[in-house]
């Protein structure tokens, strides 16, 4: 099956001026409805009969295509080198119905991935948090793996590089588990760890336990200063350890220029783990960091507001 109405590559004759990739990144959607993406419960979706389910599934599967092809001409037009997709881009894609469709629309999941090198974006993905390699449930190992393995399977459609520039970006899960966790990553599917990156959080695996993790199982590190500044309750953005972190992440990708970091800031006071509407403040680590995801509830709004406001555009 062909989703015809998805530009294809085909579509895309004229000369494409390819864009510098600047150093600011877009999280899933738009503050504005231009990009927005669907979807379907499993509790409705079981509701319907067999042939319903691969009806309403072909059709959501289609529009969020279409959706995503939006997402990167707004890229595109904005000057945005990264753009973080959305992990339920194909929802119960882990479904047999899901995974049939997926199939079928593999030609049109190619052609956007065509358009996303044409256009020179990045594209990541953060899958949900309720992924846990580290888990002490076998089971709940065994249902992350075989959901990161779906998202390296849309990645390799998409024939995104099987490497950290198509980064997969994860937490660490439960805490004091460092064996656990590296052996799970040493057994992942090679969809999955070729590209996976792990990220420290508020709680559970700060950005030093995070960073030991990562160097045992040789995997990249995308530091996040805000969860560093709240789980370590520090003060400021130039406390010496964000350059030290920011440093030490870097030195664990195998091609440096594709560091990736997150940027937050808190929303009622600093160590507020919600994040704010717009970025006023910018850890001077961050100059020398190539790619930067801005976690902003004002999201295009925030990213325009960082090149007004600082040198790092």
């Amino acid at each position: 099956m062909r989703m015809n109405s998805v530009p294809t590559q085909n579509d895309v004759t004229e000369s494409v001026s390819p864009i510098t990739a600047p150093k600011w990144g877009l999280v899933c959607i738009t503050i504005s409805d231009q990009v927005r993406f669907r979807t379907i419960t499993r509790a409705r979706f079981l509701a319907f009969d067999a042939e319903k389910r691969r009806d309403v599934l072909r059709e959501l599967y289609a529009d969020n295509l279409r959706r995503l092809h939006t997402a990167l001409e707004f890229c595109r037009e904005n000057y945005i080198g990264l753009y973080r997709m959305t992990s339920a881009l194909f929802p119960l894609n882990d479904e047999t119905e899901g995974e049939m469709i997926l199939t079928e629309l593999a030609p049109a999941l190619a052609d956007i991935g065509a358009k996303a090198r044409l256009y020179d974006i990045r594209v990541v993905i953060h899958p949900d948090q309720y992924i846990v390699l580290s888990s002490d449930s076998a089971s709940v190992v065994a249902t992350s793996v075989h959901l990161l393995t779906q998202h390296g399977r849309i990645l390799d459609l998409l024939g995104l590089d099987r490497s950290p520039w198509a980064t997969m970006i994860l937490h660490g899960g439960k805490s004091d588990r460092d064996d656990r966790l590296v052996e799970t990553i040493s057994m992942l599917p090679d969809c999955v760890k070729s590209r996976l990156c792990l990220e420290n959080d508020e709680y559970a695996y700060g950005a030093e336990d995070i960073l030991r993790v990562c160097r045992r199982a040789g995997i990249p590190m995308v530091f996040d200063a805000h969860h560093h500044v709240v789980h370590d309750k520090l003060d400021t953005y130039e406390d010496s350890s964000i350059a030290f972190f920011t440093d030490a992440a870097r030195e664990t990708w195998q091609v440096p220029d594709w560091q990736l970091v997150h940027l937050s800031n808190g929303s009622e006071s600093f160590r507020d783990p919600k994040h704010s509407d717009l970025i006023t403040l910018v850890p001077s680590a961050f100059e020398k960091v190539s790619w930067i995801e801005v976690e902003a509830k004002g999201k295009e709004e925030a990213i325009a507001a960082l090149r007004r406001t600082t040198n790092l555009s």
